[in-house]
């Protein structure tokens, strides 16, 4: 699949119909599930309609802005007439009655749906593993996790079948499968997107995201939603570098590859260390509470724990009987120190622009792998992967993943690098990401 803006300027110029791209699309999407699983389901039927359509707007010259574009929306997102399941044998057979509000945009400016993309059971997990529905497999390698909770968005992507989708990110669901599969995931600043329409996990960090194969194809679908970087040049950001969010190191593969890119950064553009010890201190904890608490609320407001032990997955029923002990205490305290990151995060800013991390401290891990040793550290491959994205959800600040090059040639898996901007930035960091992207491409 090209990028959607080659995709858009060839359907401009005749060069090809949208019925020949979504046909090629859901070929690719079809061809690729045996090994992949990366979706849900595969919208044949009222894609091909939405196309034939597309074609008679383009003859008329009435295209709209993604006019034809084939996209995928991922199984926690409702989209009207189609079955979204929230990736829970629960809800087989839920056909919501309307579009989520960020589905209704793209579908408003003529995105064509090829399908819903695979998820975590209700967005709660980062593998996209399901003893119901079959694991997600990475395309880059199938004995490894696509990441998740949206790891179906970014296989479809990585394995050819679409050039973008939408995701949601609620401690780093959209940018750790973008950094386990080698695209792009941006998570924008909290609120920047509506949730009306999306499974609810945890109400204060949910985060509606996009996917893409480049920042390009991001963009795009930004300026669809609202957020439109104009074509200015980037002038002279700042920028501040985390080589570690404690307690997790990176491991030496990752490590290599953010050093080299910190390296081409700094040639270009001023750089400066960010005092990291005690920065993140109770972050992944205070995080974890809070998704347990909210997480709990969400669901037990929806159903009784009798059906929650029938219908659910064992994944999400054990982490429901813990958040049933929660107290309101844990849930205080855990917000207390949400606030007080926000406010040592906008210390750290100080001065500069963006901030530059990791977005995951390893490459993907293999299916089945539930803990990690990195360097000195020993933990569980979820504490692992949201330790270095996690912290922005608390925060509510816009974050964009983009991939590296690993430098050791025999790992066909990348590591990437996460931006980080201010509230309210979006369009800043999508344009010096789309920078970011270029200049390290140069250094490749």
């Amino acid at each position: 699949m090209s990028g959607l803006r080659d995709a858009r300027q060839a359907l401009l110029s005749g060069n090809v119909s949208a019925t020949v791209l979504i046909e090629q699309a859901l070929t690719i999407a079809q061809a690729t599930q045996p090994t992949l699983n990366a979706f849900a389901s595969i919208t044949r039927h009222s894609a091909l309609e939405a196309a034939a359509y597309s074609d008679r707007r383009y003859a008329a010259g009435t295209q709209r802005a993604l006019e034809g574009l084939p996209i995928g929306v991922k199984d926690l997102i409702d989209t009207q007439g189609l079955e979204t399941r929230y990736g829970s044998p629960a809800c087989l057979g839920n056909v919501p009655s309307a579009n989520a509000q960020v589905v209704q945009v793209l579908v408003e400016q003529g995105a064509i749906i090829i399908g819903k993309t695979t998820t975590h059971e209700f967005a709660w997990g980062v593998t996209t593993s399901s003893s119901e529905f079959g694991d997600t497999f990475n395309p880059l390698d199938t004995r490894c996790i696509p990441g998740g909770s949206s790891g179906g968005a970014a296989a479809a992507i990585a394995g050819g079948a679409v050039a973008a989708g939408l995701g949601t990110d609620t401690g780093g669901s959209v940018r750790i499968p973008a950094a386990m599969c080698g695209v792009t995931g941006f998570k924008p600043t909290y609120g920047r997107f509506p949730t009306q329409g999306i499974f609810a996990l945890a109400p204060s960090l949910d985060h509606p995201g996009l996917l893409g194969a480049s920042v390009s194809d991001v963009m795009l679908l930004a300026a669809a939603l609202g957020i439109a970087p104009d074509d200015r040049p980037v002038v002279a950001p700042r920028f501040k570098i985390i080589s570690q969010v404690d307690p997790v190191p990176m491991s030496a593969a990752v490590a290599q590859a953010f050093e080299h890119a910190v390296d081409s950064v700094r040639k270009v553009y001023g750089c400066d260390e960010v005092d990291t010890p005690g920065l993140f201190e109770g972050a992944f904890q205070a995080f974890a509470q809070i998704v347990l608490t909210e997480g709990g609320v969400s669901h037990f407001a929806r159903h009784d724990w009798d059906f929650i032990k029938r219908h659910y997955g064992a994944e999400t029923v054990e982490r429901l009987e813990r958040s049933r002990a929660v107290v309101m205490s844990d849930y205080a305290n855990a917000q207390t120190v949400r606030r007080t990151l926000r406010v040592k995060l906008e210390q750290a800013m100080a001065g500069v622009d963006y901030l530059l991390l990791a977005t995951c401290p390893c490459t993907a891990p293999r299916v089945g792998q539930s803990s990690l040793n990195i360097g000195a550290w020993q933990g569980t491959v979820r504490e692992a992967l949201m330790t270095y994205t996690a912290p922005f959800n608390l925060a509510g600040f816009p974050a964009i993943s983009i991939p590296l090059p690993l430098r050791a040639p025999d790992s066909p898996l990348p590591a990437s690098l996460q931006i980080v901007g201010r509230a309210g930035d979006d369009a800043g960091l999508l344009r010096i990401a789309m920078a970011l992207e270029s200049l390290l491409a140069e250094g490749c």
